[in-house]
């Protein structure tokens, strides 16, 4: 199992409106694509800047194959959709991760 993972770090002021479009709009249409699944926003409690929230964004996904047949379908729309309503005040960074079953 492949797991995406996107982190993202924000100024505090965007962070519910951040949270509010990943749960209500975002994470829905991932879902509805039924490429990607088991979808968990998580707040970075390691981060200690006063100014900025980081989150965690995962899904998980068969394969890489499945995860950009995924991103040309839809993920580019949503990250082009995140930076028309944040502009360059959250910056993230993705990270694909292959799950090690003992």
């Amino acid at each position: 199992m492949i797991v995406y993972n996107t982190t993202y770090t924000m100024p505090v002021n965007d962070a519910r409106d951040f949270v509010i479009w990943v749960t209500q709009s975002m994470m829905p249409q991932v879902e509805q694509s039924g490429l990607l699944s088991q979808p968990r926003l998580l707040r970075i409690l390691s981060h200690h800047d006063q100014e900025t929230e980081c989150f965690s964004l995962q899904f998980e996904v068969e394969s890489t194959a499945t995860l950009h047949r995924w991103y040309t379908q839809q993920g580019a729309a949503l990250q082009q959709e995140l930076t028309k309503m944040f502009d360059e005040r959250i910056v993230g960074f993705s990270t694909i991760m292959d799950e090690i079953t003992a």
